[in-house]
């Protein structure tokens, strides 16, 4: 039998093993991080993104829970444009049924991106974020710096994951962030 048929005998089952993961999807990880390593990876950029948004929340705030679907919208819909998209679980690391709970939740929801939580004492990633609420939300350059945060920590001016989205608009666009 000629090479070329006996390699054409192969390619349907080939053509299975490649499609399975496609079929399965990404695994859903959800990783402990120190926050200075976090930092460190927001400044070596290792994915080379243009632009990274983390979204801190925890699995007991019910407006992080709402608004989760707009961070995978926004993985989805301009994660090839350059966009790293993170979660950061600021749950109590004592709290095992609340970080169980989180990775239930993420799993659910099919966020395939970066999902860590603060591996420290409980409230450090409210301190080190310079927050007193969740949800919020920060937008990073490739050199790691903070370029806006949305947090609701002004009653005054709560923030819409619509506010985030365009900011990711214009800053993948090339333009102007837009005005608070």
């Amino acid at each position: 039998m000629p090479l070329a048929r006996r390699l054409l005998q192969f390619v349907p089952a080939f053509a299975l093993i490649l499609a399975v993961p496609a079929i399965a999807g990404e695994p859903v990880k959800f990783t402990p991080i120190k926050f200075e390593a976090l930092k460190a990876q927001l400044a070596a950029n290792p994915n080379k993104a243009k632009f990274t948004i983390i979204d801190a929340w925890a699995s007991n705030c019910a407006p992080c829970k709402e608004n989760f679907p707009h961070l995978v919208e926004m993985h989805t819909k301009y994660g090839p444009k350059g966009l790293a998209v993170i979660s950061l679980s600021l749950d109590d690391i004592e709290d095992k049924v609340a970080l169980k709970s989180a990775e239930d939740f993420l799993k659910e929801k099919k966020a395939t991106f970066a999902n860590y939580y603060i591996d420290e004492e409980y409230g450090a990633g409210f301190e080190r974020l310079d927050i007193s609420a969740i949800p919020a939300v920060f937008l990073f350059g490739p050199d790691g710096k903070e370029i806006r945060r949305f947090t609701m920590d002004d009653p005054d001016n709560q923030f819409t994951y619509e506010q985030v989205e365009k900011a990711v608009e214009a800053l993948l666009a090339g333009k102007p962030l837009p005005a608070k």
